[in-house]
């Protein structure tokens, strides 16, 4: 990657030196000095504000690279193998407020999921300085999106980095083996050593340090978290999980390939009913408020959808079909398909049939949106219109503040998702375990890095109408993390009327961003 350095980044960095003081302020200087020598790990340093509670915050953003590589056996150093080693060269933008002393100054690292999403979400969506408005919405009359202070940014409690996985965004994958970093774990090696990395150039060592991910990048901190603690011996002071998935044997999306794991749908039964109940399908909610329906559809799923799907094919006839009626007034589906179906629905057969009496499809993403079928034969949804609508206007807003406003000056594309799952080496080893066994599950090492650091605290937080991963799968998840009972205590529950992408709803923006502020500013008993 060919980076032009920029002497008004410089200089701002040097001011800040000797204004300041800080550690923070000293990396500032010493990484844009760096950009004169580098090139492709070079970083552009640009100042900035944010208002937040009505208070300015100072800040300067670093966005740049940091090269990480394959962990043994694999051809893992520069040194042994030359320009043709394998590296992950890790996109990043790093915000550092300015002024305060980073012993103590939190730092929260965000990445989304995927696998192949690039972390442009978080950043103009949730919490950078600056969020995205979408256009005809609240505050944007106009046609085309715009980018406005974001009074909801963590900037104020936390400096923040959001870092794009290898192969999106602006990060690449060069050298002899490209397909190194596309993996469970060869994922979270890569985001750990990226960490560490980071530490040692800025100097933050010391400080309170969190993670965050979102949907696939909460399977990557489950593990991420142990091999942080374990490997790089970095204390991880808390998590937080928006849209959790731990264990693969849960997801809603093609549960049919494994017989018997049933569990899946049990717990995607109460979005199925949420997303019933906001289309007027839920004959199971009349007359009540969402919440009421939520806790009806919670104990039905544990007590007799469980049950019944337990007896499999010993399932009389008669007592089918009445789980087909009691499921079609939950979940809005006619008891006939739900009985072809084997009383079992997938998220994309669900997406597809709600409202297939109207020709559409909802949203895997968020529910409570909805768009024409592309084939009205299919079995799952061909497309998702929450995603074809938001998704590309995020992509332009974010080019555009990346290149203008921080002065990251590269010819590199940027990549904003790939199909990670068509190439992703999805077998993982568990912590404590020799074996590669079953689907992904990261629950052990989860449980082992909680367990050995005794105040790591997570927050967990996702959406009901999020059909990608439903809310009640991270609540059973860590309701069954193999820890002493008394470590439940460090699990904390945020769940919202609101998506897979919980803060695209301004209103549900609002409090998760004073939950989170509460989270990372909350110092151990």
């Amino acid at each position: 990657m060919k980076l032009v350095p920029r002497r008004s980044g410089i200089a701002l960095a040097l001011t800040a030196a000797l204004l300041a003081g800080t550690a923070q302020a000293r990396a500032t200087a010493a990484s844009a000095a760096a950009t004169q020598e580098r090139g492709p790990g070079a970083v552009a340093v640009s100042a900035g504000a944010v208002t937040i509670g009505g208070k300015r915050i100072d800040f300067h953003a670093h966005t740049g690279t940091i090269d990480v590589y394959p962990r043994p056996p694999h051809d893992y150093s520069a040194e042994q193998n030359g320009p043709d080693a394998t590296r992950a060269s890790m996109f990043y933008i790093a915000y550092f407020r300015d002024g305060a002393p980073s012993a103590d100054r939190p730092i929260t690292f965000l990445y989304n999921g995927g696998p192949g999403s690039a972390t442009f979400w978080l950043q103009m969506g949730a919490f950078g300085p600056k969020r995205i408005l979408l256009p005809r919405t609240p505050g944007n009359p106009s046609d085309s999106p715009v980018t406005v202070n974001n009074q909801y940014s963590l900037l104020d409690a936390s400096d923040l980095v959001f870092i794009d996985a290898p192969g999106t965004g602006f990060s690449r994958v060069s050298g002899k083996d490209p397909m190194a970093f596309y993996g469970v774990d060869p994922d979270v090696f890569a985001f750990s050593d990226f960490i560490r990395a980071f530490l040692t150039t800025y100097d933050r060592w010391a400080s309170p340090k969190y993670i965050f991910g979102e949907s696939y990048g909460t399977t990557r901190s489950g593990a991420l978290a142990n091999d942080l603690q374990a490997v790089n011996q970095i204390k991880v002071d808390g998590m937080i999980q928006l849209s959790q998935i731990l264990n693969f044997d849960l997801e809603i999306e093609t549960p049919a390939v494994n017989p018997g794991a049933d569990q899946a749908y049990v717990v995607a039964l109460p979005s199925f009913a949420a997303t019933a109940y906001h289309h007027h399908r839920a004959r199971a909610g009349a007359g009540m408020d969402l919440d009421a329906l939520l806790r009806k559809a919670e104990d039905f799923a544990n007590t007799d959808y469980l049950l019944a799907l337990q007896r499999g094919n010993a399932l009389d006839p008669a007592a089918r079909r009445a789980m087909a009626e009691k499921l079609s007034d939950f979940i809005g589906l006619p008891a006939d398909y739900i009985l072809k179906s084997d009383l079992r629905i997938e998220g994309g057969q669900f997406a597809q049939q709600l409202l297939a009496d109207k020709g559409q499809s909802v949203s895997r993403l968020d529910g409570r949106v909805a768009g024409p079928q592309i084939d009205s034969l299919a079995k799952a949804a061909g497309y998702d219109p929450f995603d074809v609508t938001v998704s590309p206007q995020y992509v332009a807003v974010y080019n555009d503040y990346v290149r203008r406003e921080l002065k990251y000056e590269t010819a590199v594309s940027f990549k904003p998702k790939f199909n990670g799952f068509a190439i992703w080496d999805m077998n993982h080893r568990v912590a404590r375990s020799p074996a590669i066994r079953g689907a992904t599950n990261v629950m052990t090492d989860l449980a082992r890095a909680m367990t050995f650091n005794p105040k790591l605290r997570v927050m967990v937080s996702g959406g009901y109408f999020d059909l990608v991963t439903p809310f009640y799968q991270g609540w059973f998840e860590m309701n069954h993390l193999p820890i002493p009972a008394d470590l439940q205590k460090n699990i904390e529950y945020r769940y919202f009327a609101s998506g897979h992408i919980s803060y695209s709803d301004e209103d549900v923006l609002k409090q998760f961003s004073a939950d989170v502020r509460a989270f990372v500013t909350k110092r151990p008993e």
